[in-house]
């Protein structure tokens, strides 16, 4: 990064919410991949139906990371969801 570049960006806390819509869009995924995601308890959202799902900024954080891992790393949703719970274990020793 030059040292006279900007970056503009936003802060999520745990009140802000996206739609199913929303991550889709951010994420560039289709809604049947963040869907297999929630249906595998990868990640968890608010609400019973997929055009009532909102996600914590948390769990949107969890989704990145996971996208992450099976688009760029090739790991399996089963992994995805280990790796995932291990690195939120590491993040709380650390706290």
């Amino acid at each position: 990064m030059a040292d006279n570049e900007i970056l503009f960006g936003t802060v999520l806390d745990e009140r802000f919410r996206l739609t199913l819509w929303e991550v889709c869009q951010i994420c560039e995924v289709s809604a049947e991949q963040v869907a297999a995601l929630v249906d595998e308890g990868v990640i968890e959202v608010e609400g019973e139906a997929p055009s009532n799902w909102r996600f914590t900024a948390s769990a949107f954080e969890r989704l990145k990371i996971a996208l992450r891992l099976e688009r760029d790393l090739g790991v399996n949703r089963e992994g995805t969801a280990l790796i995932l719970d291990l690195l939120e274990e590491v993040n709380r020793l650390r706290r």
